[in-house]
């Protein structure tokens, strides 16, 4: 016994002398500031030189600072910035002036103006899986991973950042298969139960709890001994279920895996949390320089890092992994798409301004709404072009060097699939359905340059018409289509999964039993 409590107490000593040298570690760093939002935004302004912003327009049709809907008001300057021209005047005329030239000019804006840089030393990410559960969706086997990426925080210990996904992969099929990864809330999809004879012991415990807490109890239990107050869930459920199949059991049943990412496990979706996340982690939690990253970035970030994991499952075709989104998660699915040329596809979907609409626009979202409420989505010197007084003037979208059409541009040629609802079923005109048509469009010159086809139409985003709504443009390796729900892509997955099955050349083939 002597000799038991001499080994607890060694142990206590141990975890105390670890936990004063973590403390003591600790305090070798500067704390994290701690700013709101509202602090963050204007930290960034002063370091601008802006005095004051244009405030951006209401969604509200009877506010008094209503957002424009009228079109002839829509385009205040027309001309988009070249996309097959080099900044010295080049044409771009082949593959290798694109690559080599032009691309890397673009990247370099969108990095500078828009959307912030990566920094050089992004600390590594040790992934681990937490839980393995076998399932089953409707009738589809599957196994379903928790996964969790721990970033390396030994540089500044003061702020954890724990990547948060979950990986779905079919049984019934041959491996390995593609994964469409998603923004979203990772969950497991149907967790395994116990047995039923395992449900029995769980109940007789749980009626004894029961029973201890509330001895009044026995006696209804006793009336009706056959009651079991926790029933095994019914696997099978979601075949029983009224109405389409969700994405993601239309994914499965066509032999595709999914992973959900937690986007708010990177970096957190506001302006108060910059000096934290993997942003915060990288500034050491001090505030961000108007060239760093934004919150679209980060999450794109972590994508391409769960992708590294995914190149190590060999359940997974890790050459046919797609990333997909919808709204503001539409916007960080085309920056990942854009930015990580190991995604083989993407599903855009309702992602506006900061997405696929044009930023110089002016119709719905304005860059005012990104310069303001949204401005932590992207990088501080995109502040300058809501600027009504600042020590460089004013400025507005039209002094943008780049626009969203490059940005798609920087997707080709790998398939790149814009979907939107309509404004009727709460894909609302604020969205501005039209400018990302524009922009598909006038992306077009880039695919077709590197070999595959675009929307199919000429190139001049001035006059090419919308298509009608349910009427998609899915020929080419750029493809849009807009559906007649509201604000979300589920009803364009039945069209997107064949699509993207063509042009990857992935055919499912059942697994041997």
């Amino acid at each position: 016994m002597n000799r038991l409590i001499l080994l607890f107490l060694f142990f206590a000593y141990v975890s105390d002398l670890k936990a004063q040298e973590l403390k003591t570690g600790a305090a070798n760093f500067p704390s994290p500031v701690t700013f709101t939002t509202e602090q963050d935004h204007r930290n960034m302004m002063q370091q601008l030189g802006i005095q004051s912003l244009r405030p951006g327009p209401s969604g509200d049709e009877t506010a008094p600072n209503h957002a424009n809907y009228d079109e002839t008001l829509a385009n205040p300057c027309p001309q988009l910035p070249e996309i097959l021209t080099t900044k010295n005047g080049e044409k771009v005329t082949t593959p290798e002036i694109w690559w080599n030239k032009r691309r890397p000019e673009i990247v370099e804006d969108f990095e500078r103006e828009v959307y912030g840089r990566l920094p050089k030393n992004i600390q590594a990410v040790n992934w681990k899986v937490e839980i393995t559960d076998y399932e089953f969706v409707g009738w589809t086997p599957v196994v379903a991973k928790k996964i969790t990426g721990q970033v390396d925080n030994s540089s500044y210990p003061l702020i954890d950042v724990n990547i948060d996904m979950m990986l779905v992969i079919p049984l019934n099929v041959k491996g390995p298969v593609p994964v469409l990864m998603m923004f979203g809330r990772p969950t497991f999809p149907s967790p395994a139960q116990p047995s039923q004879e395992n449900m029995d012991k769980i109940n007789k415990a749980f009626k004894d709890v029961l029973i201890k807490e509330s001895p009044g109890l026995k006696a209804v239990f006793e009336q009706y001994p056959a009651y079991n107050p926790l029933k095994r869930d019914n696997p099978f459920a979601v075949n029983q279920r009224q109405g389409e199949p969700s994405p993601t059991e239309q994914l499965l049943a066509a032999g595709w895996g999914y992973l959900t990412i937690d986007p708010g496990s990177i970096q957190a979706d506001n302006g108060a949390g910059l000096t934290r996340g993997i942003i915060g982690l990288v500034n050491k939690g001090q505030p961000r320089k108007p060239d760093d990253w934004g919150a679209l970035r980060a999450w794109a970030w972590g994508a391409a890092r769960a992708l590294d994991y995914l190149e190590t499952d060999t359940l997974v075709d890790a050459r046919k992994v797609g990333i997909e989104g919808v709204s503001r998660y539409g916007k960080a699915a085309l920056v990942t798409l854009a930015f990580e040329p190991r995604f083989a596809v993407g599903l855009i979907g309702s992602s506006g301004k900061g997405g696929v609409t044009l930023h110089r626009r002016v119709f719905g979202e304005a860059v005012e709404s990104l310069t303001g409420g949204g401005y932590y989505w992207m990088a501080g010197n995109y502040l300058k072009y809501g600027a009504a007084e600042s020590s460089f003037g004013s400025k507005s979208g039209c002094d943008l060097p780049v626009d969203s059409h490059q940005l798609l541009a920087l997707c080709a040629p790998r398939p790149t699939f814009i979907s939107y609802g309509i404004p009727e079923k709460g894909d609302a005109k604020w969205l501005d359905q039209k400018g990302s048509y524009m922009a598909t469009i006038a992306a077009g010159p880039v695919f077709k340059l590197l070999g595959v086809k675009d929307l199919g139409f000429s190139n001049d985003y001035l006059k090419e018409e919308m298509p009608p709504v349910n009427s998609g443009l899915l020929e080419g390796t750029l493809a849009w289509r807009q559906h007649d729900g509201g604000h979300t892509d589920a009803p364009n997955f039945q069209y997107f999964i064949p699509w993207a099955n063509k042009l990857l050349n992935y055919e499912k083939v059942p697994a041997r039993r």
